[in-house]
């Protein structure tokens, strides 16, 4: 008996109309993004209850000739993390950061862990974190090159992309991450907390990258000045030193690259 000639045309799935749906479905997925992250985001007095929460043991960061705090701004810890969060809570960053600066960013710290990826200091199957990760972009730039288990964390969830976190008491057990990337080290009102809580984070061998803005006062929500990078090294000391190099990273000039001693015990 001949075949149904209906039979193949039938099962064929042109291939066309999908190459022309995928601009669609990547704009939904945009779409997605912003939503979660933007529609009804938690106030900035209910987010800080929920950080305040978890309990952050923190001391004074000892006096350092190369980092100027600006503390004095602060009357307490939730004092610290409300004025944070009114900038990570701002409706009209969110939409800027979700939508007229998503594709830049992500593809400028695509190109960014693409070279780290070439160099050997990250791989497809490597554990990644982001630490202060607003929306996410630099988790999706991760995804984008090819490693698949990236999150973020920062005081305001942002899914599913960004969990909540205070990068000065991360949520996650010790030796978790292969990859450490952060760009607001200057946001840190306790550095010596933000540096211990990344190396406790990193596996023995693991890498930490770090954009910094050096001899550069930073914005209004900075908590501290980098006034010469050996400030900024000197508070990883169970780390080596990769490299020091220039960067031009959306208005921080300073690329550092730590990895972990396979020895290294926690400072707390």
């Amino acid at each position: 008996m001949p075949a149904d000639p209906k039979t193949p045309r039938a099962a064929a799935l042109p291939a066309r109309p999908l190459l022309l749906a995928l601009p669609f479905i990547s704009m939904l997925l945009l779409l997605y993004v912003y939503s979660t992250s933007t529609a009804s985001p938690p106030s900035a007095a209910a987010a800080t209850v929920a950080i305040a929460s978890a309990g952050v043991p923190l001391t004074p960061s000892p006096p350092s000739p190369h980092i100027r705090m600006r503390r004095a701004r602060f009357r307490s810890y939730d004092d610290y993390l409300r004025h944070q969060l009114n900038k990570t809570l701002d409706p009209r960053l969110r939409r800027v950061w979700a939508t007229r600066d998503w594709r830049r960013k992500v593809d400028a710290f695509a190109r960014a862990f693409a070279r780290l990826r070439r160099e050997g200091l990250l791989a497809n199957a490597s554990r990644a974190l982001c630490v202060g990760a607003r929306l996410g972009q630099e988790v999706a730039a991760l995804r984008q090159v090819g490693v698949a288990d990236a999150v973020g964390i920062d005081l305001a969830p942002a899914p599913p992309l960004v969990v909540r976190g205070d990068f000065h008491a991360q949520p996650f057990p010790d030796a978790t991450f292969d990859f450490e990337f952060s760009n607001v080290f200057d946001h840190a009102l306790y550095p010596d907390r933000f540096a211990a809580e990344i190396e406790r984070t990193l596996r023995p061998g693991g890498v930490a990258v770090l954009h910094v803005a050096v001899h550069r006062r930073g914005d209004k929500y900075s908590a501290n000045d980098l006034l010469d990078v050996q400030g900024l090294v000197g508070l990883f000391r169970g780390c080596d030193v990769v490299r020091v190099s220039k960067v031009d990273a959306f208005g921080l000039d300073t690329e550092v690259i730590l990895r972990k001693k396979r020895s290294a015990a926690h400072h707390p």
